[in-house]
């Protein structure tokens, strides 16, 4: 068994070519492996940043547009889903397995970061999505060691797909 992608594409003003799907693919289980996580499947969804906005407001009340939202399907109330490294043995299931959450990315935000930090957009939606699967299985960033344990995880998923700053 493997991770699953299932996507959607719901804004009309960047293209997202087929390679690239494929290239997200290869990230979700780039980063699976780098956490213990064999299957599941992980929702994607391009938005615009309107959309984005409407969601943002909408379930954290915050009132701009963002790059990424996730919504794990793990989490119980409030709480973080506890971050699993590796299934103990063959006997147990994987408490991730099923589905693990919904990813959602601002394609036209994307664009904008990809350009301020002059890398291509490939890279910017892989980055977002990685950081939305590290979300989703519990990881945050709340203060600075947290979000650079986030970032040189998203980053070595990054390097070993081939897609280097």
């Amino acid at each position: 068994m493997s991770l699953q992608l299932d996507w959607s594409n719901e804004q009309s003003k960047i293209e997202i070519p087929d390679a690239w799907i494929t290239r997200l693919e290869q990230l979700l289980q780039i980063a699976g492996e780098q956490e213990g996580i064999t299957e599941g499947e992980v929702s994607l969804t391009f938005v615009d940043d309107e959309e984005i906005h409407r969601l943002n407001r909408e379930f954290r009340n915050i009132d701009r547009p963002t790059d990424v939202l996730s919504f794990a399907m793990q989490e119980d109330g409030e709480e973080e889903p506890e971050i699993v490294f590796e299934v103990e043995s063959e006997d147990e299931p994987d408490p991730f397995s099923g589905m693990l959450g919904d990813i959602i990315i601002s394609t036209e935000r994307a664009k904008l970061q990809s350009e301020d930090y002059g890398h291509s957009l490939e890279r910017e939606l892989g980055f977002l999505f990685v950081h939305g699967f590290l979300h989703l299985i519990g990881y945050d960033h709340q203060d600075a060691e947290t979000e650079a344990e986030m970032t040189a995880k998203q980053e070595a998923v990054l390097q070993k797909a081939g897609l280097p700053r």
